[in-house]
């Protein structure tokens, strides 16, 4: 809804004031009636009024308001000011009669219809905001868009594409009113309507990118995917340069198994500073998946990852960290996924994978320094306590090492995977105290639970 901002000193001068006529007055001459009285009684309720609204007494201005009106019924300002205090008071039919009494006073006031017009969408009354807005459409056109969104709730779709059509040929393409279009092209299953109108916009405007790459993701939907390719080439011939097609033509050339010109696109987009992270992502996570089934373009992908090594987005960079880990290769995933930790220090599953790394790296000194560190923020998760006692263990520190242990195997529950580890850490430990009594008790307790697992 617009918002309206009105000067109030021009609405009392408009509504209020009445107009005088000055020929042949006697100044000196004692007034014989008490129209002066009545003025300023007016004069004086009216501004009450807008004291005790600023102030969100509303229902003492509307008292103010209504003794104004026992003065003179004809002032249109009044029932405005009455409908907006009542609205506030939550006595909406009152404030329906009060914002229709102005607009009947005053037909052509743009700010009474604008008052009104918001009450009703306010109320979920499209039927009556429609009837309200056709006649602001008259002081400004962009009420037309207000009108094609009402049409859109009504389910009036033939209406509502009837007014989309003549502001797009009037004002160009906005984006506001393609969402709303689409979301009825969505709604009556006009997929057909919906790609006409988008090849006409592409033979009206040949040289507009964004016309050719919404045909494109419009074919695809329909699996019309030849002409969705067949698209995408001919975006390529009027402007060779363009980097966004890439994100729909790798994928044509992945379902043609055209290895070599997908993984072309795939750095394209990669390295473009106009796609967004997220897509670049999707791209990512599909050029790991070709890789991960043919490894001959392996090199390829470390060329691709070598573009966003520097990249902002953890998900990427997670995405990466995976991979590596799928192939084994834990030193190239533990760099991605320190990499992702220094955007995104608190995510869990990431800090998990690069402590378990560190252990199996056999980086002891550092998996004891950060489990530590993570312990102060995650003090119940028992996999970092298990994780510092084995760090403790492989350094030598068999007593930390216990006290660490001891504490962190209470977090464990209905896991007997992990309790098999405590106690095995537990046995290590104490043997290294030359403690073999108990070194033998958690040793013979975790053959117990996995016998029994």
């Amino acid at each position: 809804m617009k918002q309206k901002i009105y000067i109030l000193i021009f609405i009392i001068g408009t509504f209020l004031l009445p107009q005088m006529h000055y020929a042949q007055v006697d100044f000196n001459k004692k007034p014989d009636d008490d129209l002066g009285d009545v003025e300023d009684t007016f004069q004086e309720q009216f501004y009450e009024a807008l004291k005790q609204k600023g102030i969100e007494n509303y229902d003492r201005s509307v008292t103010a308001l209504l003794k104004c009106i026992e003065l003179d019924k004809t002032v249109p300002v009044l029932y405005f000011e009455l409908g907006k205090n009542y609205n506030q008071l939550k006595n909406f039919g009152a404030a329906e009669e009060a914002f229709k009494k102005a607009t009947n006073l005053e037909p052509e006031n743009e700010w009474f219809l604008d008052a009104l017009y918001g009450f009703y969408i306010e109320q979920n009354d499209f039927d009556k905001a429609i009837k309200t807005v056709k006649q602001l459409v008259k002081y400004h056109p962009d009420y037309n868009e207000d009108l094609a969104a009402l049409y859109l709730k009504t389910k009036e779709y033939n209406e509502a594409l009837k007014i989309l059509d003549a502001l797009d040929v009037e004002f160009g393409i906005s984006v506001a009113r393609d969402i709303m279009r689409n979301q009825i092209y969505e709604a009556t299953g006009r997929k057909k309507d919906q790609i006409k109108n988008l090849e006409a916009r592409v033979e009206d405007n040949p040289d507009k990118e964004s016309n050719y790459l919404q045909l494109i993701y419009r074919y695809s939907e329909n699996n019309e995917k030849e002409k969705a390719f067949e698209t995408a080439q001919e975006l390529l011939k009027v402007n060779p340069n363009s980097q966004v097609v890439h994100l729909a033509l790798y994928k044509f050339y992945l379902d043609d198994n055209n290895a070599e010109k997908a993984i072309e696109s795939m750095k394209i987009v990669v390295k473009s500073p106009e796609i967004k992270p997220e897509a670049k992502l999707k791209v990512l996570t599909d050029f790991v998946q070709f890789v991960g089934n043919n490894p001959q373009y392996e090199t390829d992908l470390v060329e691709a990852t070598a573009l966003v090594g520097d990249s902002n987005n953890s998900k990427t960079l997670i995405e990466l960290g995976q991979y590596y880990l799928s192939k084994n290769n834990k030193n190239k995933a533990l760099e991605y996924f320190e990499a992702a930790l220094k955007i995104d220090s608190e995510n869990f599953n990431v800090l998990k994978n690069v402590l378990l790394l560190y252990i199996d790296l056999q980086k002891f000194d550092v998996a004891e320094k950060k489990s530590s560190d993570v312990l102060q923020k995650y003090p119940a998760q028992p996999l970092f306590y298990l994780i510092n006692g084995v760090a403790r263990n492989q350094l030598n520190q068999p007593k930390k090492a216990i006290d660490i242990l001891e504490t962190g195997i209470d977090y464990v529950i209905d896991d007997p995977k992990m309790e098999i580890d405590f106690y095995k850490q537990l046995s290590i430990a104490y043997s290294g105290l030359n403690n073999t009594v108990k070194a033998k008790t958690f040793s013979d307790k975790a053959k117990q639970l996995e016998t029994s697992n």
